[in-house]
């Protein structure tokens, strides 16, 4: 008889542990046991671990850390055969990211959750649960890099973010195909900070010297477009590249390879010129995420860019 592999499951929390409360708010308040007694019987043996109950908006990435140094103590243990963690939606883009960069997988790493509360009556949390514990027994996988199980769809983490607030099919990815290759940045990022400032029209650099005042090491633009912005903006910039704050160029819009192609003293080829990198597929939330992780590992100028680049 073959015997069936085992699965870590990793409980963080999020919509997936939630149920409403008498105040009608919904709060985590399942186990990851408890989640995995709803479910029917699966083709692994499985290992629930407590490791938090947060909702995903409230992670830090203290959080984030301690959730990647879950999964390394669970890889590590010759007996697990693959590793799913339950998380919340709002911020799972993240930290799929992070564990995708910080670790060698020689296992398989699913990330699911679910949009609606585990008392809802079109609660996804199970079918989600059901579909991660599939690939996670599945050896193949491990050679697929980290991925998301939701709602249907097996996503790569290098890439991904979250489409719609209210459909069980919540995830989509910015590239048509996994990015396996990437820069392995192992560094713990506790302690880094890196902020996203929002570009709009008629914005100026009041948030920018803000981050810088307060300490950021790094800077993500979510910019217009193809990553544009204004004048004022470029200006902060050179004087961000000046100070030795990476920025970093992103943009609002979901989906699109950007290109640093505009002038007109705010474009991003004018943002180039002035010391910013443009990511290239990654949106403002992932690519603080890389952002970090790259100056935690103190790489040089050309190898953030690189990073980027794809």
């Amino acid at each position: 008889m073959t015997t069936k592999p085992l699965v870590a499951v990793i409980a963080t929390g999020g919509t997936i542990a939630s149920k409403h409360g008498a105040s009608g708010a919904s709060i985590p308040t399942l186990t990851g046991e408890d989640l995995l007694a709803l479910l029917p019987q699966a083709d692994a043996r499985l290992r629930p671990i407590e490791l938090m109950s947060k909702d995903s908006a409230s992670l830090t990435l203290s959080d984030m850390q301690r959730i990647s140094d879950a999964v390394k103590a669970e890889l590590n243990d010759p007996d697990v055969g693959g590793i799913v963690i339950l998380h919340g939606t709002d911020a799972m883009e993240e930290t799929a990211l992070l564990v995708h960069l910080q670790l060698m997988r020689r296992k398989p790493v699913i990330f699911t959750g679910a949009q609606f509360t585990a008392d809802h009556p079109d609660a996804d949390g199970p079918t989600n649960l059901a579909a991660a514990i599939r690939l996670a027994a599945d050896p193949a996988n491990a050679q697929r890099g980290v991925l998301v199980a939701f709602g249907g769809r097996t996503l790569p983490a290098w890439g991904l973010f979250k489409h719609s607030s209210d459909e069980a099919d919540a995830f989509r990815s910015a590239r048509t195909l996994p990015r396996i290759e990437h820069p392995r940045l192992p560094a713990p990022v506790d302690g880094i900070r890196v902020d996203i400032v929002a570009i709009y029209p008629g914005c100026d650099a009041t948030h920018i010297r803000a981050s810088v005042d307060a300490g950021a090491c790094g800077i993500v633009l979510a910019a217009l477009g193809s990553g544009n912005t204004n004048p004022d903006i470029v200006d902060a910039v050179r004087d961000c590249t000046a100070r030795g704050v990476s920025v970093v160029v992103s943009s609002r819009v979901p989906v699109g390879v950007l290109k640093p192609s505009y002038g007109g003293g705010g474009g991003g080829h004018d943002l180039a010129k002035a010391g910013a990198i443009h990511s290239h597929v990654l949106r403002p939330a992932q690519a603080r995420i890389l952002l970090s992780s790259l100056i935690a590992s103190q790489s040089s100028a050309e190898s953030i860019v690189h990073a980027f680049s794809d």
